[in-house]
């Protein structure tokens, strides 16, 4: 299993739908993302040019290293948080995964979430987080009734790790 390969293949390469609160994209890296990698104000050119191998290193040192997710033993576990931090930012991902393994969600991937997420049992967290996710995207369109242009989209790719449950 290669989460950053199988991320890469879900995001696709550069879009700029007019829908889309991220603004335009490129392997699912938005303009803001990147230019927090960077460490400099990136441009839609910069965006563009993004390679694979950017991609993947962006991808692994932003939401696998950074956030401490590499402490997650079970693959199929870690590649749905990631696939999560990805498509919902990392603070939203971390409190998902923080409501179901019952501890204060705050955002923060500290040592208390940590601890219970390695003490969980694997498949009845999968699905938790599977449910969590499914209503975050229902709370999306709830709010903002125009992003049910990308409910196929995301029933798709949460159809994907249930699945694989």
């Amino acid at each position: 299993m290669d989460i950053i390969a199988d991320i890469l293949l879900r995001e696709g390469g550069f879009v700029d739908h007019p829908s889309d609160k991220g603004g335009p994209t490129n392997m699912g890296i938005t303009l803001p993302a990147l230019s927090d990698w960077l460490g400099r104000p990136a441009t839609v050119e910069d965006l563009k040019a993004l390679t694979a191998a950017d991609a993947r290193a962006f991808y692994t040192e932003v939401h696998i290293t950074k956030p401490g997710f590499g402490v997650i033993p079970n693959q199929k576990m870690l590649s749905l948080v990631v696939d999560m931090s990805v498509n919902h930012g990392l603070k939203n991902a971390v409190k998902m995964l923080q409501r179901s393994v019952g501890v204060e969600d705050d955002g923060v991937f500290g040592e208390k979430s940590k601890a219970a997420v390695q003490a969980a049992n694997y498949g009845q967290l999968y699905l938790r987080l599977c449910a969590e996710r499914g209503r975050f995207y229902g709370r999306i369109i709830t709010k903002d009734p125009s992003q049910s242009v990308f409910a196929k989209g995301w029933m798709n790719r949460l159809g994907e790790f249930i699945e694989q449950a």
